[in-house]
């Protein structure tokens, strides 16, 4: 269960304290103001779902921080409450945006009906822009070929349990994507999808991140926060770039995992979990075990059910659906086409950045063309990527194509490599007997350009 924050701004003690007691019986973490100055301070860095704001205070009242905090932050849902208060002065704050009325004294059985009422409309709200983001999400679910019906039977039989999955796969073919459709499909699809960027998150930050920490665990801990673990609890908790964590972290996850237990950093409480895991990562991480860079009993604690998710050139045949569903989405109100001409060249580019980087290309492609038809010709003064060296070459057969592309890609990778040739002829899945005959015909010199060697 995700734990609700509740922020009370009244300048009686009393009210304060009562309301405290009651939502921290129901679960809700409470922080209290005795005057609206103190409330919007605190509304910063508590940054509560519900403010629940009395009218009659000194110095300002309860209209005039009503009217600060919508300024502030329009999506606060804010309750008001007065025992003094005019059916005009609660139309009033109605109509300025407050979400309801309540009457002091305060029944406690009606205050919690309304809290369970705001955060029901809230998780239709949340489940909403889910749903339209995922319409924009199933993009890199397009396709045919026989790799991405291999994936989607995956995920369709994946889905309904409650096994662990290891999503692995390059930058930008949709890993989230996939785990994303999973929790979807999954038992626990109404419970949240929280998505964790490992490699985005300094070492000294992760814990709290992850775990969360208690008020005063540290300096800077001004308030409680819930971690992304605890967040994700009773739903589905996605590791992305899990191969970037640290040995240290990996050692701290692996405990809670296996425990299915947590504690905030400064915390001496015990919180359980009920979670499905997805992890992802980039990375190799048998040879990442091996070479002592990730822990083997993390490995097949997360590595339950292992799928691999294809970069594009593997699926090629699906490059000209993605195309076209890129252009209606990109070029709605001035409708475009693309030349055949275009569609083979692009058809035959390696995409080393696949999805992601087919979709950018496409919404620049919409953008710059000067006419209704996407050619070549339009994009040339405008491209700096292999293809603009496509459009340019002199010989435009695809077969040139082919080999500017196929030139273009090893000479990246083995940049990405650091050299190393055993490594990008694993990486690009290839023998390094073909990668060395392919840099011979390129004229690719490895020492000389790069640096490294075998």
């Amino acid at each position: 269960m995700v734990l609700k924050k509740i922020l009370v701004i009244d300048d009686e003690e009393n009210i304060l304290s009562t309301l405290k007691g009651v939502l921290e019986d129901e679960h809700f973490i409470v922080e209290t103001a005795k005057s609206g100055a103190l409330g919007l301070t605190k509304l910063k860095k508590f940054q509560p779902d519900v403010v629940l704001l009395d009218i009659w205070m000194p110095i300002e009242d309860g209209v005039a921080i009503l009217e600060k905090i919508k300024k502030q932050n329009p999506s606060t849902v804010v309750v008001m409450m007065s025992g003094h208060a005019t059916v005009e002065t609660a139309v009033k704050t109605i109509k300025m945006g407050a979400f309801d009325f309540l009457e002091k004294p305060i029944h406690f059985d009606k205050l919690l009906l309304l809290l369970n009422h705001v955060f029901t409309l809230k998780d239709l709200k949340d489940e909403n822009e889910y749903l339209k983001q995922e319409l924009h999400e199933e993009d890199f679910l397009i396709g045919e070929s026989p790799a991405m019906r291999k994936l989607k039977k995956l995920i369709e039989v994946t889905a309904p349990s409650n096994g662990w999955v290891m999503l692995q796969g390059e930058n930008g073919t949709g890993k989230e994507l996939v785990a994303r459709a999973l929790h979807r499909g999954s038992p626990r699809k109404k419970g949240r999808f929280v998505a964790v960027n490992c490699a985005a998150i300094p070492d000294d930050l992760i814990e709290s991140e992850l775990f969360g920490h208690e008020k005063g665990a540290f300096t800077g801990a001004h308030d409680r926060k819930i971690g992304k673990f605890e967040q994700a609890n009773g739903g589905t908790l996605f590791l992305d770039e899990v191969g970037d964590m640290g040995l240290k972290m990996q050692a701290k996850i692996l405990r809670a995992l296996q425990e299915c237990t947590i504690q905030r950093v400064g915390g001496d409480e015990l919180i359980d979990l009920d979670l499905r895991v997805i992890a992802a990562t980039n990375k190799d991480l048998k040879r990442a075990i091996k070479e002592g860079e990730f822990r083997e009993d993390l490995f097949y604690r997360l590595n339950v059910i292992p799928i691999q998710v294809a970069p594009l050139r593997e699926r090629n045949q699906d490059i000209h659906s993605l195309i076209q569903h890129f252009i209606k989405r990109y070029s709605a109100g001035r409708p475009k086409k693309m030349s055949e001409k275009t569609l083979e060249l692009l058809a035959s580019y390696a995409w080393p950045g696949n999805v992601r980087e087919l979709k950018n290309w496409v919404e620049r492609a919409c953008i710059l063309s000067k006419t209704d038809t996407i050619d070549a010709i339009d994009l040339e003064e405008h491209e700096s990527t292999v293809v603009a060296d496509v459009f340019n070459s002199e010989d435009k057969t695809l077969r040139a194509a082919r080999a500017i592309f196929e030139k273009q890609f090893i000479t990246k990778s083995l940049s990405e490599n650091g050299g190393n040739i055993s490594k990008t002829a694993t990486t690009i899945g290839v023998e390094r007997s073909h990668l060395h005959k392919k840099m011979k015909i390129y004229g690719i010199d490895t020492i000389n350009s790069m640096g490294g060697n075998s």
